[in-house]
């Protein structure tokens, strides 16, 4: 069940980037971190009070009333999650395709991480079905299932899950025992907020998952790395968080003072903030839109992205072309992607898919433009796809995708 990413063809040594936005830093953010640059004092393991304070207020304005002393920021997801990992133990759980870097967080630690299918209509939350055989059969083999890993907007899908799917899930997993760590990086930058509204399993589950959240995401630059996590209000979570913290200090992974004070403005969501996360989430929707129908034009699948900066497309249907061109896994997909591109395009291997599966995520970010300007203009344009430049660019990702035909 678990498998080995790239077996036969040596280890994955590196992990691709998250898709960013692709639009430049936030002038008031900007101001924020220079403005912090001649601090000399760190921020503590876990984040200071400023930071976390900001974080609870953030949760409570999406229904999750927060106390600072819940809250845990670190330089980045990967840092706050491995943390997470070494408080919760046990065997780890997540839904196939996953975030990229999930699955070699859980085997740096050697826990067992297993992968389990999701439904047809969505992806980052596993089929609840499947989940309970999945806990069966890893008990019958003397494994210890404790956490599930989910994303209810998803990367790399970019599909947002419908609350019945999330709340049957959640309860199929608290029904075996297992915490949630519920992974809500994206949940800000749905495309259509009015149509799809993302429901964090913390609303449904409270006393049973930890919501983790990457500021990357939607607010601030990938290169500033920090993230939150918020642990349940049980008698039972308090241990583990002061556990996550214990390791957070082993790893003397606290987030950099300039960086936690723009941090901390991002999550207060003035309205400068707000309303760049609006507009850029209309954006990467109408760009993705236009990728999403050039890859069903060419011949290939993919769902409807409905969040983040991103798609998933599935290049079967061009395998025979493919083999003409020396492309016959997703790793091989992947450099000729890449590199016809001139972008990142990981492969499905990356993100717990099978080696044989010739899937990809494909970024909207480089879509926007080449430069700082214009990926401005194409924040500013009332109709972003008549721009020559995205056109171009749209162009050039469409002749691509038309080669494999």
């Amino acid at each position: 069940m678990q498998g080995t990413v790239g077996e036969g063809r040596g280890p994955v040594r590196y992990g691709p980037p998250a898709p960013g936005s692709g639009l430049p830093v936030l002038p008031e953010l900007a101001a924020v971190l220079a403005g912090g640059a001649g601090r000399t004092e760190s921020e503590p393991p876990g984040g200071g009070l400023a930071l976390r304070e900001a974080a609870c207020g953030y949760w409570l304005r999406r229904g999750l009333p927060t106390a600072p002393d819940r809250v845990v920021a670190a330089p980045g997801a990967q840092a706050l999650l491995i943390a997470l990992l070494g408080a919760y133990g046990g065997d780890v759980l997540m839904p196939r395709p996953c975030p990229a870097w999930w699955t070699p967080q859980a085997r740096l630690l050697a826990r067992p991480a297993y992968h389990v299918p999701t439904p047809a209509e969505c992806g980052g939350v596993p089929d609840p079905y499947a989940l309970l055989e999945t806990v069966r059969r890893v008990r019958a083999e003397g494994g210890r299932p404790r956490l599930l890993l989910l994303c209810v907007a998803d990367d790399p899908t970019a599909t947002v899950a419908p609350p019945e799917t999330v709340r049957e899930a959640c309860e199929a997993a608290v029904g075996e025992g297992l915490h949630i760590v519920s992974d809500e990086t994206w949940r800000d930058t749905v495309h259509r907020p009015h149509e799809t509204v993302p429901i964090s399993p913390a609303e449904m589950c409270p006393d049973d998952v930890t919501v983790l959240a990457d500021l990357g995401g939607a607010f601030t630059p990938p290169g500033w790395p920090a993230a939150v996590a918020r642990f349940p209000d049980t008698a039972a979570d308090a241990p583990r968080r002061a556990r996550t913290l214990d390791v957070l200090a082993a790893l003397g992974a606290a987030v950099a003072a300039p960086i936690a004070a723009a941090a901390a403005l991002a999550l207060t969501e003035p309205a400068p903030v707000v309303e760049r996360t609006r507009r850029a989430a209309a954006l990467h929707a109408r760009v993705a839109a236009a990728a999403h129908h050039a890859v069903l034009d060419a011949g290939a699948m993919a769902r409807l992205p409905q969040a983040g900066h991103h798609l998933y497309a599935d290049l079967g249907p061009f395998r025979t072309r493919l083999a003409t061109l020396g492309v016959t896994d997703s790793m091989e997909l992947e450099d000729y992607l890449t590199a016809r591109l001139a972008a990142p395009a990981p492969g499905g291997h990356r993100f717990g898919d099978e080696l044989g599966a010739l899937r990809v995520r494909l970024a909207t970010g480089p879509l926007l433009g080449s430069t700082d300007e214009q990926r401005l203009n194409s924040l500013d344009a009332a109709d972003p796809l008549q721009l020559p430049h995205v056109q171009d660019e749209l162009s050039r990702f469409a002749s691509v995708l038309a080669e494999l035909c």
